[in-house]
């Protein structure tokens, strides 16, 4: 039987997340960084769950949510990505394929748990994260699906795995296969902290793996070391075919070789949490790029999915994106 074909393969941390609202007292009583994604082990997760009190929980991670968002838009998506054999690498696996994800990463039978995602949200709507990886580290390159990458149109690289060695080569290697393929390769920064751990190599990966990066602006300052968005724009411009740069209330900006595209934001009806608003970036980019659409246009539609992400808590749609995303095109 030939290989399904997929619009895109996303590759990331298999997370359950679990969602609580916090005011910036608390994130200074648990020492949590405001705003960023912090590693934690396995006490301190247990610690933190037992303190945030009520609390939200689905299955996460965010590439998971960009291929959520892309099979919300109609798009047809896989996930690669490594849970345990236990109650939450279940309930992960079940949900991502009701949602039409198509996940056949087998699972571990023993080691660490299923990971999971402490999500604080402040009134301001930003998210503070604390991640116990759990499961996700122990992803090597035996489990990335040769047929699977083959056969997507882009697979799309989660920063967030990029912690553990076995990962990078992971990376690696469906970035071969994907090219060996003649299909493309993206990658997610994810957050300017995972960038300072591993610039060189995230640079290294950018310029010699990747066809389309995925960043918001701190984060692409960060790889390049520099103050200011636009000079680290022009750097960007020589080291991939495609940028998409994310610019919070200032839109974004996408460069295509040697033009530049400012898109205007797509402002929410509420702001009420920016947890999944790159996710939902990159998931509408990819469904209006693998469409064939330019790359304007799938910023535009970009803009579109992350705007109704952040009108409610969660990453995960909670209204029509075909419906949002159609007044854009």
């Amino acid at each position: 039987m030939a290989a399904k074909v997929h619009d895109v393969c996303c590759i990331g941390n298999a997370i359950v997340d679990v969602i609580a609202q916090a005011d910036d007292a608390f994130l200074a009583q648990h020492a949590l960084a405001k705003g960023g994604m912090t590693l934690i082990d396995a006490d301190r997760a247990v610690a933190l769950t037992e303190a945030m009190g009520v609390s939200r929980q689905t299955s996460g991670g965010s590439a998971a949510n960009t291929a959520a968002g892309i099979a919300a838009l109609g798009g047809s998506a896989a996930f690669i990505g490594k849970v345990r054999d236990d109650a939450l690498g279940d309930a992960f696996a079940s949900d991502i394929r009701q949602i039409g994800v198509d996940f056949d990463t087998a699972p571990a039978q023993q080691g660490a748990a299923t990971a999971r995602c402490l999500i604080f949200v402040t009134p301001d709507a930003d998210r503070t994260m604390q991640t116990y990886l759990g499961a996700c580290v122990d992803l090597t390159p035996d489990d990335i699906d040769q047929d699977v990458v083959a056969n997507a149109a882009v697979t799309y690289l989660e920063g967030y795995l990029f912690d553990p060695p076995q990962a990078k080569a992971a990376f690696v290697r469906a970035a071969e296969i994907a090219h060996a393929n003649g299909r493309q390769t993206a990658l997610s920064l994810s957050d300017p902290f995972c960038v300072e751990r591993h610039r060189e190599a995230f640079a290294h990966l950018v310029e010699h793996h990747i066809d389309i990066l995925f960043a918001n602006e701190d984060e692409v300052c960060a790889l390049y070391q520099l103050d200011r968005f636009d000079d680290a724009l022009q750097v960007v411009r020589g080291k991939c075919s495609i940028a998409a740069l994310t610019r919070g209330a200032k839109g974004s900006v996408v460069t295509v070789e040697d033009r530049v595209h400012v898109i205007d934001e797509i402002p929410p009806t509420k702001l009420v949490d920016t947890t999944g608003a790159g996710d939902l970036f990159a998931a509408g980019f990819l469904y209006g790029y693998t469409l064939g659409r330019s790359p304007a246009t799938a910023a535009r539609l970009g803009s579109a999915a992350a705007s109704e992400a952040i009108g409610h808590f969660g990453a995960r749609p909670e209204t029509d994106l075909r419906r949002i995303v159609a007044a854009q095109l």
